[in-house]
């Protein structure tokens, strides 16, 4: 899977993730309006929930509809959907089968951690199928997931597993973009390596059972907050992909992500999510209105891969 992701960053020359990342305070009102309207004349109607949750999905589409030409991928924060509860959880899966129909990889940003069947349960169910007598059926089905190693190769290798089967891949957090990262991540060990220097060989290591071409279906999410670390990184692990978010919102500019790449410009992707789906209520691209919020995602879309052409030479 990694292949494909690394071919249609090559063909797009652009090498960024819009992060759906919808939210109640930015939705454009007159979507939520419309949703939570047509939800009321439906059989079900009434249930506020499923009207939020599908002024998600309406508002996820318009944003794809809007980038899918000038990206290779998007990646879905599943804790969105899943405060709506099963309507969210709906679309989150709607979100999930669109990206894909519309030809871009999708990077499931869940998180999921656990060990033994719970972990190959996770793997199952965000990349994998499920056999119910003899058929087989996949629940949401996106192409990579993101994975939390603190459990060790028992939460990882039941992924890996998944991945090698079904032609999956997953991110696992090594550094990761917030404030707070280094409490844990930062800790100095007895011969003086830091705590996501381990994770890292450990990353290099899992990431050999499941190569890819030149890279590994085994990558590490490194926020693009963290530039001096992603530097070691890189070095540390020479055939990992990394997936960095932290772009845009967060702070990181297009400068701080050169030690992220090879020397070729390949081996990262960088997500933006509020930087360019809640653009249009920025003061740069507020002309294009609440009603243009799709139009204004594009625009974000196209100056971020500027930015990141001018930054690694690759215009």
């Amino acid at each position: 899977m990694i292949a494909q992701l690394v071919e249609q960053i090559r063909e797009k020359n652009a090498p960024v993730v819009v992060g759906l990342d919808p939210q109640l305070g930015f939705l454009p009102g007159h979507l939520l309006d419309d949703a939570l309207r047509h939800n009321a004349e439906t059989p079900y109607g009434g249930d506020e929930m499923a009207g939020a949750a599908e002024a998600f999905f309406r508002f996820n589409k318009e944003i794809v509809d809007a980038v899918a030409d000038l990206v290779p991928a998007v990646k879905p924060q599943v804790a969105m959907y899943e405060q709506l509860g099963i309507p969210g959880m709906i679309a989150y899966w709607r979100t999930v089968r669109y990206c894909q129909e519309k030809g871009l990889i999708v990077i499931g940003d869940v998180k999921r951690g656990d060990i033994g069947s719970t972990s190959e349960a996770y793997a199952r169910a965000h990349l994998g199928s499920v056999s119910i007598r003899g058929v087989r059926e996949q629940a949401f089905g996106e192409d990579f997931a993101t994975v939390n190693p603190y459990l060790g190769t028992d939460g990882i290798k039941p992924f890996i597993d998944v991945c090698n089967q079904e032609d999956k891949g997953i991110f696992v957090l090594v550094k990761t973009s917030n404030p707070s990262s280094g409490e844990f991540q930062d800790i100095l060990t007895e011969d003086g390596r830091h705590m996501y220097e381990i994770v890292g060989e450990k990353v290099r290591e899992w990431g050999e059972a499941s190569m890819d071409g030149e890279y590994s279906n085994v990558g590490a999410v490194v926020g693009a907050t963290y530039p001096e670390q992603a530097k070691t990184l890189r070095a540390l692990m020479p055939h990992t992909f990394i997936l960095a978010p932290g772009y845009g919102a967060q702070g990181a500019t297009a400068d701080d992500l050169a030690g992220f790449f090879h020397e070729d410009g390949t081996g990262a992707i960088v997500n933006s999510s509020r930087g360019i789906i809640a653009a249009y209520r920025k003061d740069k691209y507020a002309k294009f209105g609440e009603e243009g919020f799709a139009e204004a995602a594009r625009a974000a879309t196209i100056d971020m891969i500027e930015d990141l052409r001018r930054a690694l030479g690759t215009k």
